[in-house]
């Protein structure tokens, strides 16, 4: 098992990212792509050396593809994740786990029952600014953490939903600013700050016609104590970049894409003055792009943790149980939005 063999079903804009990504992993080897669009099947195979599939069913059985990476509308997790389990095959998906809690229930019982390993796609957490800030929770510098922050305030066109027929849409997007968009950062935020309590939250579809939300508010109390907003649009032209503070009562940090635009403590030390300088003016957004903020990079690290996951038998960092906590705190939100009442997590 020196080198695993990869799989790709759907080859849709996200695909040639993890394609990429396993094209620099030395442990990875990406065997094979489906797509119900063959087409688009063959054009990724060919420009990555894969074999191309129609028939999902018939990618199963190929005996060299050990992990299947799922890169479809978010709908459809559950049923193509859970059949890659029953045939014996790792899994990673792309974010979210699924739309619902009861889908993402469904899809780690499947990788549980038949033992096999099951991660989720957030890149986000493996950003340099983003790794300095969870380091620095990690090691109590904040004291005591007592609100919090995360502002998307992005802009996607009216052709951006138009060009997909399953974005903007309840039953295969799940939702919208929130769930497509702001929900890396959603990740991020609980990863920081620890389980929810209850939100309550306001939901609106504002500039587009969408079914789903492009602007949204929402008030978050966590189990600690602690307090927290998020905004989440795509309504908002010409997009900026997101902004995640975190304060306590020994420090406070503030990110303004991947700058670290505030880095004070009560003690701070030469390293801290270094640090924020490395990682100030540094900028990669997806604010009005959809791929700007993408590389393969950290695809690549969550390839390369799953790899080192199955090798040594440990779960994922970012396992199912991991990737199942935003889709929570989503899903409460929307309910508080429809009811205007307060959602207990």
């Amino acid at each position: 098992m020196s080198i695993l063999g990869f799989a790709i079903i759907g080859c849709g804009n996200i695909a040639p990212f993890h394609a990429e990504a396993l094209k620099n992993v030395s442990g990875a080897n990406l065997v094979s792509v489906c797509d119900i669009n063959y087409d688009k099947a063959v054009q990724l195979a060919e420009r990555y050396d894969a074999e191309a599939y129609y028939n999902y069913h018939m990618m199963l059985m190929n005996k060299a593809v050990d992990v299947v990476i799922v890169c479809l509308p978010s709908s459809m997790h559950e049923d193509f994740a859970v059949q890659a389990a029953e045939a014996g095959k790792h899994v990673i998906i792309e974010k979210p786990l699924d739309i619902s809690l009861t889908k993402c229930d469904a899809i780690i019982s499947a990788c549980e029952r038949n033992n096999v390993k099951l991660s989720v796609i957030f890149p986000c957490r493996f950003k340099d600014a983003a790794m300095v800030l969870m380091n620095a929770v990690n090691k109590g510098r904040f004291g005591r953490i007592t609100i919090a922050d995360v502002q998307v305030k992005w802009f996607r066109s009216q052709e951006y939903y138009d060009t997909a027929g399953w974005r903007g849409t309840w039953e295969y997007d799940g939702g919208g600013a929130l769930m497509n968009q702001s929900i890396h950062y959603i990740d991020l935020l609980q990863s920081y700050m620890g389980q929810v309590d209850s939100v309550y939250a306001y939901c609106d579809t504002l500039a587009r016609k969408i079914e789903v939300e492009d602007t949204a508010v929402a008030v978050l109390k966590f189990k600690n104590g602690a307090m927290a907003t998020i905004q989440g649009a795509t309504s908002t032209y010409p997009g900026l970049d997101v902004r995640i503070g975190i304060h306590g009562t020994d420090g406070s940090a503030i990110l303004n894409g991947e700058s670290l635009e505030v880095w004070e403590f009560k003690e701070m030390s030469h390293e801290d003055t270094v640090l924020k300088r490395s990682l100030q003016n540094t900028s990669s957004s997806g604010a009005k792009d959809p791929t700007a903020f993408i590389d393969f990079k950290g695809h690549q690290y969550q390839i390369e943790d799953m790899i080192d996951a199955i090798k040594n038998n440990r779960e994922p960092k970012v396992n199912g149980h991991e990737g199942r906590k935003s889709v929570a705190i989503i899903s409460a939100i929307y309910e508080s939005a429809r009811t205007g009442k307060m959602v207990k997590l």
